[in-house]
Protein backbone atom coordinates (compact mmCIF):
# COMPACT_ATOMS: atom_id res chain seq x y z
CA UNK A 1 0.00 0.00 0.00
CA UNK A 2 2.68 2.18 0.56
CA UNK A 3 4.70 1.31 -2.71
CA UNK A 4 0.81 2.53 -4.18
CA UNK A 5 0.66 5.73 -2.63
CA UNK A 6 4.78 6.36 -3.48
CA UNK A 7 3.75 6.16 -7.05
CA UNK A 8 1.12 8.95 -6.85
CA UNK A 9 3.59 11.40 -5.42
CA UNK A 10 6.38 10.41 -7.81
CA UNK A 11 3.74 11.13 -10.70
CA UNK A 12 2.43 14.38 -9.11
CA UNK A 13 1.06 15.38 -12.44
CA UNK A 14 -1.78 12.70 -12.46
CA UNK A 15 -5.11 13.42 -10.92
CA UNK A 16 -5.86 11.23 -8.24
CA UNK A 17 -8.61 9.59 -10.12
CA UNK A 18 -6.25 8.66 -12.87
CA UNK A 19 -3.83 7.14 -9.92
CA UNK A 20 -6.41 5.41 -8.90
CA UNK A 21 -7.36 4.07 -12.20
CA UNK A 22 -3.82 3.35 -13.13
CA UNK A 23 -3.83 1.26 -9.42
CA UNK A 24 -6.43 -1.31 -10.37
CA UNK A 25 -5.42 -1.91 -13.61
CA UNK A 26 -1.50 -3.20 -11.94
CA UNK A 27 -3.90 -4.94 -8.90
CA UNK A 28 -5.68 -7.21 -11.76
CA UNK A 29 -2.70 -7.52 -14.26
CA UNK A 30 -3.18 -9.26 -17.22
CA UNK A 31 -2.49 -12.54 -16.31
CA UNK A 32 -5.30 -12.70 -13.58
CA UNK A 33 -7.81 -11.11 -16.50
CA UNK A 34 -8.53 -14.52 -17.79
CA UNK A 35 -9.13 -15.87 -14.39
CA UNK A 36 -11.88 -13.15 -14.05
CA UNK A 37 -13.70 -13.63 -17.28
CA UNK A 38 -13.92 -17.79 -16.81
CA UNK A 39 -15.41 -16.64 -13.65
CA UNK A 40 -18.16 -14.38 -15.04
CA UNK A 41 -18.85 -16.88 -17.78
CA UNK A 42 -19.30 -19.51 -15.46
CA UNK A 43 -22.03 -17.66 -13.28
CA UNK A 44 -23.79 -16.84 -16.38
CA UNK A 45 -24.11 -20.74 -17.46
CA UNK A 46 -25.12 -21.65 -13.86
CA UNK A 47 -27.62 -18.72 -13.50
CA UNK A 48 -28.94 -17.98 -17.24
CA UNK A 49 -31.30 -20.95 -16.87
CA UNK A 50 -32.66 -20.51 -13.63
CA UNK A 51 -33.68 -16.92 -15.08
CA UNK A 52 -35.01 -18.40 -18.13
CA UNK A 53 -37.24 -20.93 -15.74
CA UNK A 54 -38.92 -17.85 -14.05
CA UNK A 55 -39.01 -15.44 -16.91
CA UNK A 56 -40.94 -17.85 -19.45
CA UNK A 57 -44.05 -17.61 -16.52
CA UNK A 58 -43.94 -14.31 -16.88
CA UNK A 59 -44.38 -14.42 -20.67
CA UNK A 60 -47.48 -16.94 -20.37
CA UNK A 61 -49.29 -14.56 -17.82
CA UNK A 62 -48.49 -11.52 -20.67
CA UNK A 63 -49.93 -13.62 -23.28
CA UNK A 64 -53.25 -13.68 -21.35
CA UNK A 65 -53.31 -10.39 -20.40
CA UNK A 66 -53.10 -10.00 -24.04
CA UNK A 67 -55.87 -12.06 -24.90
CA UNK A 68 -57.99 -10.42 -22.27
CA UNK A 69 -57.06 -7.14 -24.35
CA UNK A 70 -58.06 -8.32 -27.52
CA UNK A 71 -61.09 -9.75 -26.14
CA UNK A 72 -62.28 -6.34 -24.56
CA UNK A 73 -61.41 -4.65 -28.47
CA UNK A 74 -63.48 -7.72 -30.05
CA UNK A 75 -66.37 -7.38 -27.46
CA UNK A 76 -66.74 -3.70 -28.87
CA UNK A 77 -66.62 -4.92 -32.62
CA UNK A 78 -70.06 -3.98 -33.38
CA UNK A 79 -69.46 -0.13 -32.05
CA UNK A 80 -65.95 0.17 -33.63
CA UNK A 81 -67.45 -0.46 -36.89
CA UNK A 82 -70.17 1.89 -36.89
CA UNK A 83 -67.87 4.40 -35.42
CA UNK A 84 -65.15 4.17 -38.33
CA UNK A 85 -68.55 4.22 -40.61
CA UNK A 86 -69.30 7.58 -39.61
CA UNK A 87 -65.66 8.97 -39.16
CA UNK A 88 -62.07 7.37 -39.48
CA UNK A 89 -61.08 10.10 -36.09
CA UNK A 90 -64.60 8.79 -34.63
CA UNK A 91 -63.30 5.30 -35.05
CA UNK A 92 -59.48 5.87 -33.99
CA UNK A 93 -60.90 7.49 -30.95
CA UNK A 94 -63.25 4.61 -29.99
CA UNK A 95 -60.97 2.26 -30.96
CA UNK A 96 -57.55 4.08 -28.50
CA UNK A 97 -60.51 4.44 -26.09
CA UNK A 98 -61.11 0.59 -26.11
CA UNK A 99 -57.72 -0.08 -25.68
CA UNK A 100 -57.19 2.44 -22.35
CA UNK A 101 -59.99 0.85 -21.03
CA UNK A 102 -58.38 -2.88 -20.94
CA UNK A 103 -55.85 -1.99 -19.94
CA UNK A 104 -57.47 0.21 -16.79
CA UNK A 105 -59.54 -3.05 -16.23
CA UNK A 106 -56.90 -5.23 -16.30
CA UNK A 107 -54.36 -3.24 -14.25
CA UNK A 108 -56.09 -1.35 -12.02
CA UNK A 109 -59.56 -2.84 -11.70
CA UNK A 110 -60.82 0.68 -12.01
CA UNK A 111 -64.13 1.73 -11.60
CA UNK A 112 -66.00 5.13 -11.56
CA UNK A 113 -68.82 6.34 -9.55
CA UNK A 114 -71.07 9.15 -9.77
CA UNK A 115 -71.34 8.67 -13.46
CA UNK A 116 -74.66 9.82 -13.85
CA UNK A 117 -73.70 13.43 -12.23
CA UNK A 118 -72.14 14.20 -15.86
CA UNK A 119 -75.26 15.79 -18.30
CA UNK A 120 -75.81 14.18 -20.94
CA UNK A 121 -76.16 17.07 -22.86
CA UNK A 122 -74.91 20.63 -21.80
CA UNK A 123 -71.59 21.48 -20.28
CA UNK A 124 -69.64 21.21 -17.52
CA UNK A 125 -66.70 21.36 -16.07
CA UNK A 126 -64.64 18.83 -14.68
CA UNK A 127 -62.10 19.93 -11.34
CA UNK A 128 -59.80 17.25 -10.42
CA UNK A 129 -56.69 16.38 -8.29
CA UNK A 130 -53.69 15.45 -10.18
CA UNK A 131 -51.80 12.50 -9.89
CA UNK A 132 -47.76 12.38 -10.20
CA UNK A 133 -49.02 10.73 -13.50
CA UNK A 134 -52.89 11.25 -14.48
CA UNK A 135 -53.78 7.48 -15.90
CA UNK A 136 -56.64 8.13 -13.81
CA UNK A 137 -57.93 10.86 -15.73
CA UNK A 138 -57.22 9.16 -19.08
CA UNK A 139 -59.23 6.23 -18.06
CA UNK A 140 -61.97 8.19 -17.21
CA UNK A 141 -62.03 10.33 -20.38
CA UNK A 142 -62.26 7.12 -22.28
CA UNK A 143 -64.76 4.88 -19.74
CA UNK A 144 -67.09 8.26 -20.84
CA UNK A 145 -66.46 7.71 -24.17
CA UNK A 146 -67.74 4.32 -24.61
CA UNK A 147 -70.48 4.32 -21.70
CA UNK A 148 -72.00 7.53 -22.43
CA UNK A 149 -70.49 8.78 -26.08
CA UNK A 150 -69.09 12.22 -24.79
CA UNK A 151 -65.45 13.27 -25.96
CA UNK A 152 -64.31 15.77 -22.79
CA UNK A 153 -62.43 18.25 -23.87
CA UNK A 154 -59.29 18.85 -21.54
CA UNK A 155 -56.89 21.49 -20.48
CA UNK A 156 -52.87 20.00 -20.84
CA UNK A 157 -50.09 22.27 -19.66
CA UNK A 158 -48.10 23.77 -22.48
CA UNK A 159 -45.12 21.46 -22.22
CA UNK A 160 -47.45 18.36 -23.25
CA UNK A 161 -47.70 20.05 -26.91
CA UNK A 162 -43.58 20.56 -27.06
CA UNK A 163 -43.41 16.88 -26.73
CA UNK A 164 -42.34 15.25 -29.70
CA UNK A 165 -45.39 13.43 -31.94
CA UNK A 166 -47.34 13.70 -28.76
CA UNK A 167 -49.47 16.61 -31.04
CA UNK A 168 -51.89 14.34 -32.91
CA UNK A 169 -52.49 12.58 -30.18
CA UNK A 170 -53.74 15.47 -28.16
CA UNK A 171 -56.13 16.69 -31.32
CA UNK A 172 -57.21 13.41 -30.86
CA UNK A 173 -58.80 13.55 -27.74
CA UNK A 174 -59.64 17.48 -27.57
CA UNK A 175 -56.33 18.54 -25.71
CA UNK A 176 -56.11 22.39 -25.71
CA UNK A 177 -53.86 24.72 -23.12
CA UNK A 178 -55.87 27.86 -22.56
CA UNK A 179 -55.92 31.06 -22.57
CA UNK A 180 -58.92 31.80 -20.35
CA UNK A 181 -61.14 32.48 -23.63
CA UNK A 182 -60.64 28.91 -25.48
CA UNK A 183 -62.12 27.54 -21.72
CA UNK A 184 -65.38 29.57 -21.98
CA UNK A 185 -65.40 28.82 -26.25
CA UNK A 186 -65.20 25.27 -25.53
CA UNK A 187 -68.17 25.67 -22.77
CA UNK A 188 -70.33 27.55 -24.23
CA UNK A 189 -70.38 25.45 -27.52
CA UNK A 190 -71.94 23.03 -25.43
CA UNK A 191 -68.72 20.27 -24.28
CA UNK A 192 -68.09 19.14 -20.92
CA UNK A 193 -64.46 20.76 -19.55
CA UNK A 194 -61.87 19.23 -17.63
CA UNK A 195 -58.56 21.10 -15.50
CA UNK A 196 -56.90 20.37 -12.46
CA UNK A 197 -55.89 23.70 -11.00
CA UNK A 198 -52.88 22.11 -9.41
CA UNK A 199 -51.64 21.17 -12.61
CA UNK A 200 -47.79 20.07 -12.67
CA UNK A 201 -47.24 21.67 -9.51
CA UNK A 202 -49.40 19.48 -7.79
CA UNK A 203 -48.52 16.14 -9.71
CA UNK A 204 -45.03 16.80 -8.57
CA UNK A 205 -44.56 18.30 -5.30
CA UNK A 206 -48.09 16.46 -3.98
CA UNK A 207 -47.51 13.25 -2.03
CA UNK A 208 -49.37 10.64 -0.27
CA UNK A 209 -51.20 12.84 1.91
CA UNK A 210 -53.56 14.21 -1.00
CA UNK A 211 -52.39 17.83 -0.34
CA UNK A 212 -54.36 19.82 -2.94
CA UNK A 213 -51.24 22.46 -4.48
CA UNK A 214 -53.62 25.37 -5.46
CA UNK A 215 -51.61 28.47 -4.61
CA UNK A 216 -54.43 31.37 -5.45
CA UNK A 217 -55.59 30.11 -8.76
CA UNK A 218 -59.36 30.65 -9.44
CA UNK A 219 -58.76 31.24 -13.00
CA UNK A 220 -60.94 28.18 -13.56
CA UNK A 221 -63.84 29.73 -11.28
CA UNK A 222 -63.83 32.92 -13.62
CA UNK A 223 -64.54 30.70 -16.80
CA UNK A 224 -67.27 28.44 -15.03
CA UNK A 225 -68.77 31.61 -14.00
CA UNK A 226 -68.36 33.39 -17.63
CA UNK A 227 -70.01 30.20 -19.26
CA UNK A 228 -72.29 30.08 -16.53
CA UNK A 229 -71.53 25.96 -15.99
CA UNK A 230 -71.68 24.04 -12.76
CA UNK A 231 -68.23 22.58 -11.86
CA UNK A 232 -68.36 19.16 -10.37
CA UNK A 233 -65.59 17.72 -8.25
CA UNK A 234 -63.41 14.81 -9.15
CA UNK A 235 -61.23 12.54 -7.36
CA UNK A 236 -59.80 9.54 -7.84
CA UNK A 237 -58.65 6.80 -4.84
CA UNK A 238 -55.40 5.64 -4.37
CA UNK A 239 -54.20 7.38 -7.52
CA UNK A 240 -50.69 8.79 -5.35
CA UNK A 241 -49.91 4.85 -4.67
CA UNK A 242 -50.24 4.16 -8.03
CA UNK A 243 -47.16 6.28 -9.17
CA UNK A 244 -45.47 8.70 -6.94
CA UNK A 245 -43.11 11.49 -7.65
CA UNK A 246 -39.53 12.57 -5.90
CA UNK A 247 -40.84 16.20 -6.05
CA UNK A 248 -39.13 16.63 -2.28
CA UNK A 249 -35.72 17.19 -4.18
CA UNK A 250 -34.74 21.04 -3.63
CA UNK A 251 -33.49 20.68 -6.92
CA UNK A 252 -36.30 19.24 -8.42
CA UNK A 253 -39.04 22.59 -6.78
CA UNK A 254 -36.14 25.09 -8.01
CA UNK A 255 -35.93 23.53 -11.45
CA UNK A 256 -39.65 23.98 -12.11
CA UNK A 257 -40.34 27.18 -10.09
CA UNK A 258 -37.09 28.87 -11.92
CA UNK A 259 -37.89 27.71 -15.47
CA UNK A 260 -41.09 25.74 -15.68
CA UNK A 261 -39.40 22.21 -16.67
CA UNK A 262 -40.86 19.29 -14.75
CA UNK A 263 -37.60 17.42 -14.38
CA UNK A 264 -38.90 14.84 -11.28
CA UNK A 265 -38.25 11.44 -10.97
CA UNK A 266 -41.49 9.31 -11.07
CA UNK A 267 -41.86 5.69 -10.37
CA UNK A 268 -44.57 2.71 -9.71
CA UNK A 269 -46.72 1.43 -12.20
CA UNK A 270 -47.68 -0.25 -9.23
CA UNK A 271 -51.61 -2.53 -9.59
CA UNK A 272 -53.47 -0.89 -7.20
CA UNK A 273 -57.29 -0.24 -7.23
CA UNK A 274 -58.31 2.97 -8.75
CA UNK A 275 -61.94 4.13 -8.21
CA UNK A 276 -62.95 7.73 -9.62
CA UNK A 277 -65.58 9.48 -7.62
CA UNK A 278 -67.42 12.39 -9.01
CA UNK A 279 -68.88 15.01 -6.76
CA UNK A 280 -71.80 16.45 -6.57
CA UNK A 281 -72.06 19.43 -9.37
CA UNK A 282 -71.77 23.02 -7.70
CA UNK A 283 -74.29 25.18 -9.26
CA UNK A 284 -73.56 28.35 -11.33
CA UNK A 285 -74.42 31.66 -9.13
CA UNK A 286 -74.59 34.57 -10.66
CA UNK A 287 -73.25 36.79 -7.55
CA UNK A 288 -70.22 34.49 -6.33
CA UNK A 289 -67.01 35.63 -6.79
CA UNK A 290 -63.98 33.69 -8.05
CA UNK A 291 -62.30 33.42 -4.94
CA UNK A 292 -65.50 31.95 -2.92
CA UNK A 293 -66.01 29.72 -6.15
CA UNK A 294 -62.56 28.34 -5.43
CA UNK A 295 -62.71 27.94 -2.24
CA UNK A 296 -66.24 26.19 -2.63
CA UNK A 297 -64.91 23.91 -4.81
CA UNK A 298 -61.08 22.68 -2.99
CA UNK A 299 -63.71 22.15 -0.07
CA UNK A 300 -65.64 19.98 -2.28
CA UNK A 301 -62.53 18.01 -3.50
CA UNK A 302 -61.02 17.74 -0.35
CA UNK A 303 -64.25 16.06 1.11
CA UNK A 304 -63.94 13.74 -1.43
CA UNK A 305 -60.43 12.94 -0.16
CA UNK A 306 -61.42 12.58 3.02
CA UNK A 307 -64.58 9.83 2.37
CA UNK A 308 -62.62 7.97 0.02
CA UNK A 309 -58.74 8.31 0.58
CA UNK A 310 -56.72 6.95 3.81
CA UNK A 311 -54.27 9.19 4.95
CA UNK A 312 -51.98 8.97 3.98
CA UNK A 313 -51.84 6.34 1.28
CA UNK A 314 -50.41 3.35 1.74
CA UNK A 315 -48.87 1.46 -1.38
CA UNK A 316 -49.61 -2.30 -0.08
CA UNK A 317 -52.92 -1.70 1.36
CA UNK A 318 -53.86 -0.17 -2.58
CA UNK A 319 -52.67 -3.32 -3.84
CA UNK A 320 -54.90 -5.32 -1.59
CA UNK A 321 -57.88 -3.70 -2.60
CA UNK A 322 -57.63 -5.39 -5.32
CA UNK A 323 -58.58 -8.76 -4.08
CA UNK A 324 -61.62 -7.24 -1.82
CA UNK A 325 -64.61 -4.80 -2.14
CA UNK A 326 -64.34 -3.33 1.16
CA UNK A 327 -63.13 0.36 1.03
CA UNK A 328 -63.34 3.74 3.07
CA UNK A 329 -67.31 4.34 2.76
CA UNK A 330 -69.17 7.68 2.30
Amino acid sequence: MEASNESCVVEPSLTYLTCVMQLCLKWIEMDNLEDYLNYVAYLLWVFTPLIIVFILPLFFILFFYLSILFLQVYKRKNELKEAYSNSIWDGARKTLATLWDGHATIWHGYEIHGLEKLPDDGPALIVYYHGALPVDYYYFVTKVILLKGIAIHSVADHFLFKLPGFRPLLELFNVIHGPKEECVKSLKNGHILAISPGGVREALFSDENYVLVWRNRTGFAQVAIDAKVPIIPMFTQNIREGFRSLGVLRVSRWLYERFKFPLVLIYGGFPVKLRTYLGDPIPYEPNITPAELAEKTKNAIQSLIAQHQKIPGNIFQALLERFHSRHKED
